[in-house]
């Protein structure tokens, strides 16, 4: 999911309508408990007042529309895939002499570059290099499973569904792509949530793989029965020909992410938990501020690093502890507790103040603030 934030990047980087082809923009976000009964629900994007829309889109296709507009832009020589970043040698000149290994050949060579940036994910090499001894990510004792199905449109066709919680089990569907919504389709992605008892707490339970398999025998008796409107959960699962399955799992904030001419971005800067939807979308905010300040602070490379970090590091640092708070979870648990039946209003489950709180907790981990949004000044390099 892409946050409107982060659309206006993409959008003023000249991809908007690329992105409106592949992409599906949600209308709502819908809370329900497992029996399909709605507790809570929120517009999302252009409907809520944004002057960008929120995007639910399949991983591959954006980074191939990014990819493309990288080669086009730039040429095919600004990237070099089958690489890996190895270590960082020695300073050199005016730059760093960076060892690098040919994949496919199983090489390593040297390579002077002007800067380091690492944006190699949540098991990043160059923080490694930058903070040895760190340790294995944080694992909070939820698993997930993940999958794509083809189906047939559900809830409307633009809703982020969320059904029960993730202090017990917890279902987000969504769909991701225009080009089967055209076709009177729909791609569902669907992410599943289990939390296991402390007693299974002995550190990360299992790697911390993306692409780790899945198994649907190990993820679907948590989720028997259930049934969000016309959405039958099993049989979703069931049609999924390949699952993953990924620990939630973070790193605590850093107090600084790089120094000289090297730094971080994206998951090897702040990993956090998939709260929000914030994750990539901090990432393309890390991205922009990145390229702005190295522009204004040229020819001192050094000098744009750090203004960037002072811009992002702290303000991504309070998007992880956010997200491990977790508060909207702990008050949809009341519910299954109060109402494991179901019930017929939702304001006799739970209070007021409980149901404001549930909207003022969806708002802290999404960064909801659409003025504040659509009157900020642009982050381009003009």
């Amino acid at each position: 999911n892409l946050l409107p934030y982060a659309v206006r990047e993409l959008t003023e980087l000249g991809l908007g309508d690329e992105l409106a082809a592949t992409a599906v923009a949600p209308e709502a976000m819908v809370h329900f408990d497992r029996h399909g009964n709605r507790i809570w629900a929120e517009p999302r994007g252009l409907a809520l007042g944004y002057r960008w829309p929120q995007y639910s889109v399949h991983r591959g296709a954006l980074q191939l529309l990014l990819l493309d507009a990288v080669r086009d832009r730039l040429g095919d020589h600004a990237v070099r895939t089958g690489t890996a970043f190895v270590r960082l040698a020695e300073r050199e000149g005016g730059g760093l002499r960076v060892i690098l290994r040919d994949m496919a050949r199983a090489r390593e060579y040297g390579v002077r570059v002007r800067a380091l940036v690492g944006a190699d994910g949540l098991h990043s090499t160059v923080r490694a290099v930058l903070h040895p001894g760190e340790g294995p990510p944080l694992w909070n004792g939820i698993r997930m499973w993940r999958g794509t199905a083809e189906w047939h449109p559900v809830l409307g066709g633009r809703t982020v569904a969320v059904a029960g919680s993730n202090t017990a089990a917890k279902l987000v569907v969504y769909p991701i792509s225009r080009p089967y919504q055209e076709r009177g389709r729909a791609l569902l992605n669907w992410v599943a949530e289990v939390r296991f008892p402390a007693t299974h707490h002995h550190g990360l339970a299992g790697p911390a793989d993306w692409n780790r398999s899945g198994r649907l025998s190990d993820v679907l008796p948590h989720y028997a029965g259930w049934r969000i409107g016309d959405l039958d959960v099993p049989a979703l699962l069931a049609a999924t020909r390949h699952i993953l399955e990924y620990p939630m799992v973070d790193r605590d904030p850093l107090p600084r992410w790089g120094h000289g001419l090297v730094t971080l971005l994206g998951d090897a800067a702040h990993p956090m938990y998939p709260v929000g939807s914030n994750g990539g979308s901090q990432a393309i905010l890390d991205a922009r501020v990145l390229a702005r300040c190295l522009a204004h602070t040229e020819p001192d490379r050094e000098a744009g690093l750090r203004a960037y970090e002072g811009i992002r590091r702290e303000a991504a640092n309070a998007v992880v502890l956010a997200n491990r708070d977790m508060p909207a979870d702990r008050i949809l648990h009341a519910v299954a507790e109060r109402a494991p039946d179901g019930f017929d209003r939702v304001e006799d489950v739970l209070t007021p103040e409980e149901l404001g709180e549930l909207n003022a907790a969806y708002r802290r981990t999404t960064g909801t603030d659409v003025a504040e949004l659509n009157a900020r000044g642009s982050w381009g390099v003009g």
